[in-house]
């Protein structure tokens, strides 16, 4: 097993595949930094090699594929069928931002891809791309619709909420989420990336995000969270839909002492917390021949440097290093 310097167990790893991406939201990619061109991101042997080792000696057993955009890889289908045969993963999915989900969903659920978790920030077409930099809404609902339709579930929405920018939309989005039967995870602005300077302006706790649902919404049944980072409620609306809605709280409520995650992006660094600062390359383990015990001790001296809690800014911008 893969302990921290608290005694967390690590058996998660959220990998980001590149830090490419269509999107330019305003959240999370700045204006100015272009696509990386592919160089030095590890490849789908790479990736092979070092989960197999993760899950054979260590107990890792659930992988979430993050970037930038995992579709942005070429290689993608070719990727997840190498993790997805590797023993011991019983749990392998991916976030993506949906726009070429209703043209490969089905691709990726006979590659051995599990689930899908879609960002879906806004239901109105001008603000979703003023948001995301794209005007592609419809292609996400097709993507959405897709994923279901391959078995790619259960499908989970990712939303953002900015306050000025989408907080006026919760209870259409939970709706949206309702009447397809796919869950709903509103999610706390964190002090980091393009809007780190004006959080303290644009963040919405889950306090205020619930008090907003509750004007359609009765019931919230608490739903047990297990190891999972959302607050789940199961909600009816005023109208009669049912729906599921998942609160994810890293500022008014973090889910620090049960972290179970580590995080390496597509270039090989180790990110003991989405937060905080890398930890070393496991790199000079993995490229030019694979040395294992050369990796076990750098994923130990870097699971050290992992907090009791985040640090209250980020350090990077979250398409470097993946949700």
């Amino acid at each position: 097993m893969l302990n921290d310097a608290t005694g967390r167990t690590i058996s998660y790893l959220r990998l980001s595949l590149t830090e490419s991406c269509q999107m330019r939201c305003t959240y999370c990619r700045p204006a100015w930094l272009m696509n990386a061109a592919g160089q030095g991101t590890l490849c789908a042997d790479e990736m092979r090699w070092l989960i197999a080792q993760l899950a054979q000696r260590h107990g890792l057993h659930k992988v979430r594929f993050t970037g930038g955009d995992p579709t942005a890889r070429g290689d993608l289908v070719e990727i997840i069928e190498r993790i997805a045969a590797v023993e011991g993963i019983d749990d392998l999915a991916m976030t993506t931002n949906g726009l070429t989900l209703a043209h490969h969903a089905s691709d990726y659920a006979q590659a051995g891809l599990r689930r899908v978790n879609v960002s879906l920030d806004s239901l109105d077409a001008q603000r979703f791309k003023r948001i995301t930099g794209v005007g592609a809404l419809d292609r996400v609902i097709c993507g959405i619709d897709a994923a279901q339709a391959a078995g790619l579930g259960p499908v989970k929405l990712n939303t953002v909420v900015l306050r000025g920018g989408n907080d006026d939309e919760l209870c259409d989005l939970a709706l949206f989420a309702a009447k397809r039967e796919v869950e709903i995870r509103f999610i706390e602005l964190m002090p980091m990336g393009p809007l780190a300077d004006q959080w303290a302006e644009r963040y919405v706790s889950a306090g205020e995000m619930r008090r907003s649902l509750e004007r359609r919404f009765d019931g919230w049944e608490p739903i047990a969270q297990g190891s999972g980072a959302a607050a789940l409620f199961r909600v009816t609306s005023h109208d009669g839909w049912a729906a599921t809605i998942g609160f994810i709280t890293p500022m008014s409520c973090d889910f620090c002492a049960a972290c179970d995650r580590l995080r390496i992006t597509s270039r090989g660094e180790l990110y003991p917390c989405l937060m905080d600062k890398p930890a070393g390359s496991l790199l000079p383990a993995i490229r030019d021949g694979y040395d294992p015990v050369l990796l076990d001790r750098l994923l130990a001296q870097g699971l050290q440097q992992k907090q009791p809690r985040h640090p209250h800014e980020g350090h990077v911008v979250m398409t470097h290093i993946g949700g």
